[in-house]
C-alpha cells in the first residue's frame, strides 16, 4: 500500500546512491522516481523531464519565488537543484511510492517534512579514497569541479548519522540486497 510514502538515498556524488535507486525502480514495481530539477547544463546522454527538468536559472528563481519547491539548494554556485510539488502530486496521483535520489541537504529537508511516512538511507562509500577513485573513473568533470566535488563529498559525510539507515557500499550486489530487505520493509502495510 503506497499511502503518500517516500523513499530516499542520499550519499555524495559516487556513492552508488543512482544506481541503487535505478535498481530499485527496476525491482518494486510501486515505486517512481521523482525527476529534480536542476540549472546545470543537460549532458549529452540526458533528456528533458527524464533524467532531470532543466530549467535556466531565471525559471528556477521564479519557481522559488512562487514557493514551487519541497526543497531546493544551490548546490554549487550557480547550479541550482530542486524538488518540484508538483513532482511529488504527480507521482501520488499515479499511486506509486516516491523515489528520490537526491543531495544530502536536500534529502534532510524532504525528511524533516515528511518524518515516518519517508525512509532516509544514506548510502556510504567504503572509503574516501575509493570514493575519489570513483568520481576521477567518471571523467564528467574537469579539475575544478572534481575537486568540488570531493571537498562537498567529504562535509556529506558527516551527516549521515542524520538518516534511518546507514548502508556502506563496498560491493554493489551486496548493497543492492540490503536495499532491497529495507524498502520491502518499509513498504509492508
Amino acid at each position: 500500500m503506497t499511502d503518500g510514502k517516500l523513499i530516499l538515498f542520499c550519499g555524495p556524488s559516487g556513492s552508488g546512491k543512482t544506481t541503487i535507486v535505478q535498481h530499485l525502480l527496476k525491482t518494486f514495481n510501486v515505486l517512481a522516481f521523482s525527476i529534480s530539477a536542476t540549472t546545470r547544463p543537460m549532458r549529452t546522454n540526458e533528456k528533458h523531464a527524464v533524467d532531470y527538468y532543466f530549467l535556466s536559472i531565471e525559471d528556477f528563481k521564479m519557481h522559488i519565488d512562487k514557493h514551487h519547491f519541497i526543497e531546493w539548494e544551490e548546490v554549487y554556485e550557480g547550479r541550482y537543484y530542486g524538488t518540484l510539488k508538483s513532482e511529488i502530486e504527480r507521482i501520488w496521483q499515479l499511486n506509486k511510492v516516491v523515489a528520490f535520489d537526491v543531495d544530502v541537504e536536500g534529502g534532510l529537508n524532504i525528511k524533516n517534512q515528511f518524518g515516518d511516512r519517508l525512509l532516509a538511507v544514506f548510502v556510504m562509500p567504503p572509503s574516501l579514497e575509493e570514493l575519489h577513485s570513483r568520481l576521477k573513473a567518471r571523467a564528467t568533470e574537469t579539475p575544478e569541479t572534481l575537486s568540488a566535488r570531493i571537498q562537498k563529498a567529504e562535509h556529506e559525510l558527516t551527516y549521515a548519522p542524520r538518516f534511518d539507515h546507514i548502508i556502506v557500499n563496498n560491493t554493489m550486489d551486496k548493497t543492492l540486497s540490503e536495499a532491497e530487505l529495507l524498502v520491502k520493509k518499509f513498504l509492508l502495510p
